[in-house]
């Protein structure tokens, strides 16, 4: 079989073992670190290190898996790399999104459960945020009095923005794709997403008239203060920014891990219209929650406030939010940055290859 190293691309030849209760031929290649491109028709193979090679360059470089695998036929034929027997296409679809998956199960300890995780539970979140169970112990009694605690101490600060340069293709099927990893990292799931898009709009995805060009891509909330984005509550647009793709980012996001806590405060570059009827929306909405008991105060960014009226900046300032300590609220848009160094690359990719590589990323 033809085996693609990080040294190269080489021939081999394979004797399998065939003893009597001897695994599948597929599962000895794996065995022997070895990725096989075809569980039935063995014929060509990639090593972990080079897979694990490429995610880490995808990672920390940004590098295309074309670009990546024109390095290897370069260094297995500096002369002819155009005669290497194996297309990049192979490469692409066996490294970027079924390795990436078993890396991630693997990573979060699914890897020998027969267990599925549920959404967001290939994601890591904020360490420093209070989260039940992780960082926060009720039973301590340390949240239960109320004097003695400062309400910031249980306040999860949330920062919600756009992402104009991610863009993407409108696809022709949108319909014939399959995720591998649909809502379990940062972009929420996609069944459950888009049937409450169709009841706001009462069309279906397929009906809504497309943006001329490219589309806004992502957009979601992140913790204001470390600057994490929040498991589940990225979400990609139709046509646009609107106000209802939003609402669901924000939803998802107060639901993770919040148990306990009592306060958010949420910047938005256009809070001030915003949260006016971000409630009543909610509450008409059968796919929208606030945690009962939940105060949500809003806040817009230092940078953005100054463009809206003089009242904005009084009323939405974060130097005047109580408990909010010295947070600009734009802490978004340095998470956007090396975000957008890949995010050209994944403008033709199918919606969920595009999701996938972008969940890796962040």
């Amino acid at each position: 079989i033809t085996v693609v190293d990080k040294s190269g691309v080489h021939s081999l030849s394979i004797w399998y073992c065939h003893c009597p209760g001897a695994v599948n031929q597929d599962m000895q290649l794996f065995q022997a670190g070895l990725f096989p491109v075809s569980f039935t028709r063995l014929k060509t193979a990639f090593t972990f290190s080079v897979l694990d090679d490429f995610l880490l360059d995808n990672f920390e470089c940004s590098t295309l898996a074309m670009n990546y695998y024109s390095k290897i036929c370069r260094l297995t034929s500096s002369i002819f790399p155009l005669m290497v027997p194996v297309s990049w296409v192979s490469f692409c679809d066996s490294c970027s999104s079924h390795y990436r998956m078993i890396s991630l199960y693997k990573w979060h300890g699914f890897a020998h459960k027969d267990d599925k995780p549920n959404d967001s539970d290939l994601a890591l979140f904020c360490p420093a945020c209070p989260q039940l169970g992780i960082n926060l112990d009720l039973s301590a009694g340390t949240v239960t009095q109320v004097d003695d605690t400062p309400s910031w101490l249980m306040t999860r600060y949330l920062v919600m923005d756009v992402n104009f340069k991610a863009e993407h293709m409108h696809l022709v099927n949108p319909l014939d794709e399959v995720s591998l990893m649909d809502g379990l990292d940062f972009m929420v799931s996609n069944e459950r997403y888009k049937s409450q898009i169709v009841i706001i709009t009462g069309l279906s995805i397929k009906q809504m008239p497309p943006s001329k060009g490219w589309k806004p891509r992502i957009g979601g909330c992140a913790c204001a203060q470390h600057g994490c984005f929040v498991p589940h509550s990225m979400v990609d647009f139709q046509k646009g920014e609107r106000q209802m793709n939003m609402d669901y980012a924000l939803s998802q996001a107060l639901n993770y891990k919040t148990n306990g806590i009592s306060h958010a405060i949420t910047f938005y570059d256009i809070n001030c219209q915003y949260n006016k009827y971000l409630k009543d929306w909610i509450a008409s909405s059968m796919y929208l929650s606030i945690p009962v008991g939940m105060d949500i105060i809003p806040g817009i960014g230092l940078w953005h406030v100054h463009e809206h009226q003089d009242s904005c900046y009084v009323w939405y300032a974060s130097n005047f939010i109580h408990g909010t300590g010295r947070i600009d609220g734009e802490i978004m848009e340095t998470l956007w940055a090396p975000l957008n160094i890949i995010s050209p690359s994944a403008r033709g990719m199918g919606t969920p290859h595009c999701k996938e590589v972008l969940d890796y990323q962040m």
